[in-house]
């Protein structure tokens, strides 16, 4: 672990800002770099002055849009018409994926915002949005912040702890406990607003 985290530092700090964006684009497409091994040693560089530490985060935000749009597209072109022409095939008739798909228009915001939030989620969330057709500008809004807070959380553990690898997973460990309990909150006054306003409705 000691070795990687030494080849991350020597990455980024060789290729500066391009590097974190780029690794955070691989971490939000589907080559498994996690953001906790590149974020923090940013921010480690930013304590040293040798990065801006608003630079790096804002980096690593649109490096996992970028991410994010490779998985969008590629569902979105590739595997929307797979399903719709031999989803039958594999249990997903055209009615089921209909009802999916209404699902996510629907609900896409708070399901793009939650999953980049969380774990192998935030790699994955990319896939029923672009199958949806979710709107660009809603995507990209709600993957910026979501991907924003976190890359912001790690970079600023990095920034404070420096290169200690095992007290940046334990920190980083317990920030995506918060992190957790606060999308948990966050879904739950979302439900109960959803059913508030379909009980005035009816």
């Amino acid at each position: 672990m000691h070795e990687i985290v030494q080849w991350l530092l020597n990455t980024i700090g060789a290729l500066g800002y391009p590097g974190v964006f780029m690794l955070m684009a691989m971490e939000s497409s589907v080559i498994p770099i996690p953001s906790e091994l590149v974020m923090p040693p940013a921010g480690y560089l930013a304590f040293q002055g040798k990065m801006n530490m608003t630079a790096a985060i804002l980096c690593g935000t649109f490096g996992s849009l970028a991410g994010a749009y490779a998985n969008y597209f590629a569902s979105h072109y590739l595997g929307r018409p797979l399903i719709i022409k031999y989803g039958r095939y594999v249990l997903i008739p055209p009615e089921k994926f209909e009802r999916v798909e209404k699902f996510f228009l629907q609900h896409g915001e708070i399901s793009t915002f939650i999953g980049r939030l969380l774990p192998v989620v935030r790699h994955l969330i990319s896939i029923p949005a672009g199958l949806a057709g979710m709107n660009h500008l809603r995507f990209s809004l709600y993957t910026l912040l979501g991907a924003g807070i976190w890359c912001s959380i790690l970079t600023g553990i990095g920034y404070v702890i420096g290169e200690n690898q095992q007290l940046i997973m334990q920190y980083a460990h317990k920030a995506l406990v918060w992190v957790v309990l606060f999308c948990a909150l966050l879904l739950a006054a979302y439900i109960w607003r959803q059913r508030r306003r379909m009980g005035i409705k009816a």
